[in-house]
């Protein structure tokens, strides 16, 4: 396993870092924030608990990528909270610098440091004893939108197979402009629905269904997503295993993604979705 790089002792003594943290296999990063690169820009807020990459468009989609402190080998925040803005892409492009996959059995090293406010993101990369050294411009950053998404409020919840979610998209008709979900004690019990050029496409679920793991469902709903919006999520849902779907009272739907990285560890992608039109209690 190669060994994690170490900033030059000079420069660490010269500057205190206000976050620090290093992965064996800088893949373990990598892998989940590209399940929320559909935008350049993006948040990092980092505190004891781990890391939470936010990107968000048009004030109606947005997704958060959670690394647990735990994933890292080491972790330092030495404030409450650290938060700036980085172009993901560009921290994308560093971390695979040595190419997106790797031979078997060899990984990139990463050491990630930060010293605050106006500063640029400093990483290491190592690989084979080859060491690359990456600073990254940091922005101010700003306020992320506020879902107000909270548990109370949900009123229907189902936990399935990300496998037969992956399937049911490729069934749907993508030339829609809307994803209509329909979640209800009774039949349908789960439905997909998409109104593209060939007409009406519907993809029921039972709720006894073996790719269901969860139904809890206390009022029938029905709501419209647009398509366009929910299509930077099928990224995370590539790489997950399961996936949760929440929607609250007022038809805003969450999707968390469980993920499992090259080490075989948990970690979560999370995406939120404003309804596109409240349907009511309208047939489908």
């Amino acid at each position: 396993m190669p060994r994690s790089p170490s900033p030059p002792r000079a420069e660490v003594a010269a500057d205190r870092f206000v976050f620090v943290a290093t992965l064996d296999n800088a893949r373990n990063l990598s892998n989940l924030l590209k399940a929320v690169h559909f935008r350049d820009q993006a948040t990092v807020f980092a505190s004891a608990n781990g890391i939470r990459v936010t990107t968000e468009a048009a004030k109606s989609v947005q997704g958060n990528a959670f690394i647990q402190a735990c994933i890292f080998q080491e972790f330092q925040v030495e404030e409450d909270s650290v938060m700036f803005v980085i172009n993901l892409t560009v921290l994308l492009d560093c971390l695979t610098i040595f190419g997106a996959t790797s031979l078997p059995g060899v990984t990139t090293a990463l050491r990630m440091c930060y010293r605050g406010y106006g500063h640029p993101l400093t990483l290491f990369l190592e690989e084979s004893g080859v060491v690359t050294v990456c600073k990254i411009q940091t922005q101010e950053p700003e306020e992320t939108l506020d879902f107000d998404f909270c548990s109370t409020n949900v009123l229907n919840k189902i936990i399935l197979q990300s496998e037969s979610l992956r399937e049911a998209f490729a069934e749907l008709d993508m030339s829609s402009e809307v994803l209509q979900i329909t979640m209800s004690p009774e039949k349908p019990y789960f439905r997909l629905s998409t109104f593209g050029n060939a007409g009406s496409t519907h993809c029921d679920y039972p709720k006894d269904s073996d790719m269901i793991e969860a139904f809890h469902c206390n009022q029938t709903q029905t709501n419209r997503y647009k398509i366009s919006l929910l299509k930077p999520s099928t990224k995370a849902l590539a790489l997950s295993s399961k996936v949760s779907l929440r929607i609250d009272n007022r038809g805003f739907l969450s999707l968390q993604y469980m993920i499992r990285n090259e080490d075989g560890q948990i970690c979560f992608v999370e995406y939120y979705c404003c309804p596109d039109e409240e349907l009511g209690e309208l047939e489908s």
